[in-house]
This record gives C-alpha cells, structure tokens and sequence, in this order.
C-alpha cells in the first residue's frame, strides 16, 4: 500500500476515555488509521487490541497544551474532540478543557484542513446558569465560527459499560440502604447507549449527515431520574427505598464534598444546577430531524443493555436467582 491510497487518519482527542474509546472501536473497524490524542499516552494502550497491527497510535496532547494540540492534528484527515469534564480539578477547569481547548482543537482542525466531529452536550447554552453548559455552549458558537462546516453532536447522558452514572448508583446500592432522588428525582433525561453515540461519530467522518449543523442524540425512552434509578435497581436485583433531597441541600452537600482533597467528589454544585433542567432532545431538534434519524440509526433501549455490564453489583453476581432481590 503506498502513502496514496492509505486509509484516512483521524485523531481522536479524548479516546481513551468512555466515549472515546468506543468512537476508536467504531472507527477501527471501518479501516480508518486512528491517531489517540490523551494526556497519558501509556495509559491508553488497551485500545491497541481494537484494531490492526499499526493501525491505532498514540500521541501525547493536553487541550490546555496549543501546541500539543496542533501536533495532534497534523496530517489528519478528521478529528474527533470527545474530551469534556464533569468537575473542576486544580488546571482541569470548564473554561481551560470546554472552551480554550475546544476552540484550539477547532483551530488546529482548520489549519491542518481537517473536517470536524464535536461531542458537546443536550443543555449547552452560553448563557445557562451553569457552568458546564455555559462553557459547552460557548465552544459551540465558537466552534461554528471557526469551522462552519464542523459536526456537532449533543448527546443527553450516556450510558455503557464505563459509564459514570448507572455504575456509581449500583455501587452505592450494595451498601446503602436508600438512594437520594435530587430535586426529588424529577428531572427527565433520554438516556443514549454509547455505541450509538459512537456510530453517530463514525456515521459523520464518513460524510452521510449535512455538515455545519447541531444534532441531538437521545435515547428511545424519556425516563426520569426515580425511573432511571428503578431501572437499574431492577437491572442488578436489589431492593432500595428513595430519600428525596431538594436542591438546595443537595447542593451543600455538593459544596463540601468538593472541599475534600485527592477524592472524587460524588456531586458538585454545578452537577445540582444541571439537574434542575430536563435533558432530553429539544422540539426544534426533532421537528428539523437533527437527531439520529439524520444518521439512519435506531437508538438502543436502557433495558437491552443496562443488565449486561450491572451484573456485577447483583447480591451473588451472574448467579443471582432472578426475582431473588436483596
């Protein structure tokens, strides 16, 4: 195979993370060379596996980094920017990751003349109270600036195997004795299946949805937070009662847990304020079929998948007796 008819590269900023390593599966197996551009390159070699021998390589790039990021982008075809953040830690902040880095990714794109892929969020809005929407929606007007002919893609919460909610409220299940409904586990979400997040992603590269455009991405179901909650605890055979926490406590104690050093915090003030907005595919998304219709893909249902990477948190695993809940 000589340099002319090699496959198209595309470099993935975020890839070993859980969205971005199922964007690297999906594109590994379309034959696409694949360029993984993370913090830690050494940390993301299990993505090797995924592809052919040479086809998925690895680079060092940090979005706060300009010139990382350009040497990232060099000689790519495409790029995919997965790379986002649910809480603010030391440098890692909503303003340095979502909107610096996604601008500087959007530039290097544009100077190396490489199409665009961006995963930004439903709820994005440069005005939003919020500080993860805020910074989501404004990389999103800049982005389009700089790109205009850039794919974005706001998927509602994302569910899989690494997920970071459907897991953290099964572990809290094995041991708790009730969950907490925040706001009073109202708020109404469209849960969307990972892979289909990543098809979408693949479906984009390859040019089959108008470019220039924002799409929405939601699952089959609107559920709310109670009945997300329901489902997973069915999913892993455990019985919970609910504790409802209005926002404002659950707020406080967003705030002191963010206070702890060298932990994880569970909940932040700025993941209380999301939750006081439904996020799920807005009306206009529909109405001007910016959803995964335009990618021609039938999203998956929670229930077809959630049982699959939860049963390990059942009372006695893969052997728990169905209908036997704890």
């Amino acid at each position: 195979m000589t340099l002319a008819n090699l496959p198209p590269l595309v470099t993935v900023f975020g890839g070993s993370g859980f969205v971005g390593r199922h964007v690297v599966r999906a594109l590994a197996r379309r034959g696409f060379r694949i360029r993984v551009a993370v913090r830690r390159p050494d940390l993301a070699f299990f993505l090797q596996p995924l592809g052919n021998v040479g086809q998925i390589s690895f680079v060092q790039a940090n979005l706060r980094h300009r010139g990382s990021i350009d040497a990232a982008v060099r000689d790519a075809d495409h790029v995919v920017n997965c790379v986002g953040i649910l809480f603010e830690a030391g440098r890692n902040t909503f303003d340095s990751v979502q909107e610096f880095g996604a601008k500087a990714v959007a530039e290097a794109a544009r100077a190396a003349g490489a199409s665009l892929t961006h995963i930004s969020a439903i709820g994005a809005d440069e005005k939003g109270e919020a500080a993860y929407a805020r910074t989501k929606g404004r990389a999103e007007k800049a982005i389009l600036e700089i790109k205009p002919d850039a794919v974005i893609l706001r998927p509602s919460i994302v569910f899989g195997p690494e997920d970071g909610f459907f897991n953290k409220f099964a572990e809290m299940a094995r041991f708790a004795p009730a969950l907490p409904l925040i706001g009073g586990g109202k708020t109404a979400f469209q849960p969307v299946y990972v892979a289909d997040v990543a098809e979408a992603v693949a479906r984009a590269i390859e040019g089959k949805v108008e470019k220039g455009r924002i799409y929405e991405l939601g699952g089959p179901e609107v559920l709310t937070f109670r009945e997300c909650l329901e489902r997973m605890l069915a999913a892993i055979d455990r019985k919970r009662g609910f504790v409802s926490l209005p926002f404002g406590i659950a707020s406080l104690i967003g705030s002191v847990a963010s206070l702890i050093p060298l932990i994880t915090p569970p909940l932040t003030p700025d993941q209380v304020t999301l939750l006081k907005k439904d996020n799920v595919v807005s009306k206009n998304a529909e109405q001007e079929g910016r959803t995964f219709k335009a990618f021609g893909i039938e999203p998956t249902l929670v229930e077809a998948i959630l049982p699959s990477y939860l049963v390990r948190y059942r009372p006695q695993g893969q052997y728990t007796r169905s209908g036997k809940a704890a």
